[in-house]
Parts: C-alpha cells; sequence; structure tokens
C-alpha cells in the first residue's frame, strides 16, 4: 500500500525535512510525498484505487502507535492500495474535507507547526509499518 503525504507549504532543506527524509528512507512500504502551497493548488488524484483520506485535524482522534498500525493494517488487508494523509496549512482543513475524509487524525490537544506534523507523521508511519512486520524497534508498554 502507498503511503502518500500530501501537505500545504514547502519543507524545503530544513532540520524537518531532514527527519521527514530520514523516516522514508527507513519505510519498507512505497512513500510518497507531495507538496501543494499554501493557497489554491489542487490535490492530486489518487495514484492508486481503492483508496483511503487521513486528514491530520485537531478535531481527529488521538491514537497509539499501535491502533494506528493495526488500522493501516486493517486498510492494507482489506485492499486498500493507497493511504492519504492530507496535512493543511495554518487555518487546516475545510468541513467539506472533514466530511469527505475516511479518518481524522490529530497528534493529541496541542498545535503543531505543519513541518513538524510531517517528521512525526514519517516516523509514525515508519513505526506503524514496523509494529506490522514484528520489528523490534518498537517497544509497547
Amino acid at each position: 500500500m502507498l503511503l502518500h503525504i500530501i501537505a500545504r507549504g514547502k519543507i524545503a532543506r530544513s532540520p524537518e525535512g531532514e527527519l521527514l527524509d530520514r523516516y522514508a528512507k527507513r519505510l519498507t512500504w512505497p512513500f510518497r510525498h507531495s507538496e501543494l502551497p499554501d493557497v489554491g493548488g489542487k490535490v492530486p488524484p489518487p495514484a492508486h484505487t481503492p483508496f483511503r483520506e487521513v486528514l491530520l485535524d485537531e478535531r481527529g482522534k488521538a491514537m497509539s502507535s499501535e491502533e494506528f498500525a493495526a488500522l493501516l493494517g486493517r486498510w492494507r488487508d482489506e485492499g486498500v492500495r493507497e493511504c492519504r494523509f492530507l496535512i493543511g496549512a495554518a487555518d487546516g482543513h475545510g468541513d467539506e474535507a472533514r466530511a469527505r475524509a475516511d479518518h481524522l487524525l490529530c497528534f493529541g490537544k496541542m498545535t503543531w507547526p505543519h513541518l513538524m506534523a510531517r517528521a512525526m507523521l514519517a516516523e509514525q508511519l515508519w513505526r506503524a509499518t514496523a509494529i506490522l512486520a514484528g520489528h523490534p524497534y518498537h517497544r509497547s508498554g
């Protein structure tokens, strides 16, 4: 299953970009990272179908790493071929996008800059795939 982060804003050469790259290189699942301007621009169509769309949103559900891995594993096992993770600009996502999404995900109640959210998401994608593969990296407590 393709894991696809689609984010508003440019990460460019930055510490957050280096973290994103570090975890993207560790992923054994197919991975893509797409950037959109802060405003305007169109979300690219899915490369594969069926697909699921996850919005990172303050109104979303906070999940443990194990729950997140289980969700991705279930979608993979159901034949989903692409999982798209959308990160909005400063104002987040509109009501229409939230209603269309298959899942709303948040990284807790704090607000995170979109550059950090990308790096954190990349790490959690790697962690989830490691959990699903039974890799010893992840230690649940």
